[in-house]
């Protein structure tokens, strides 16, 4: 898969996230989908930021505007998991952050992939978009699991930061018993 690709398909898992989390018979089932899409969502955000938005910002067209844009979209959705991340199970504000977290994501996949993936693909060599690929998918089994708002989001200070919170991250995976994969 390439980078592109891979990206899709993350979006496409968290859509149905969204649908599970509306879908489930129970609050134990409605949190479980929650402490997913928190995971997914903050490993989501780490790669694009360490290794696609670098490639954006050098090769697009006013690609540093474009790409301080999801920087800021990104960080509106950290503050929302941190939240969600924080509730306790069963809290009543939990529906209400999650549909905020449902606008900002709808919006985001709408503007990557309407505008900047199909412009990385016409600017970006397939091989590149390969490598990268195989790189993101390599990245994802060590990216963080929890949201950092308050961590860099951009490299170098976040490639240097970003494997000292996932390594903290599944730490904190473990001693809580949740899954960190």
């Amino acid at each position: 898969m390439d980078a592109i690709e891979l990206l899709k398909h993350d979006h496409r898992m968290v859509e149905q996230l969204f649908r599970d989390y509306h879908a489930a018979a129970s609050r134990t089932q409605r949190r479980g989908v929650v402490e997913l899409m928190v995971r997914e969502l903050s490993k989501h955000a780490a790669l694009e930021e360490m290794m696609l938005y670098p490639l954006a910002k050098k090769v697009l067209p006013d690609g540093a505007r474009k790409i301080d844009e999801y920087l800021s979209e990104h960080m509106a959705v950290k503050k929302l998991l941190l939240a969600l991340d924080k509730l306790p199970a069963g809290d009543e504000r939990e529906a209400d952050l999650m549909a905020q977290l449902k606008r900002e994501i709808d919006e985001h996949i709408r503007e990557e992939e309407g505008e900047t993936m199909p412009e990385l693909r016409a600017r970006v060599p397939q091989e590149k978009l390969d490598e990268l690929g195989r790189l993101l998918g390599r990245a994802k089994q060590t990216a963080p699991t929890r949201p950092h708002p308050n961590a860099p989001d951009q490299p170098p200070a976040l490639t240097v930061l970003g494997p000292v919170a996932a390594a903290y991250d599944r730490l904190r995976d473990r001693l809580q018993g949740r899954p960190s994969t």
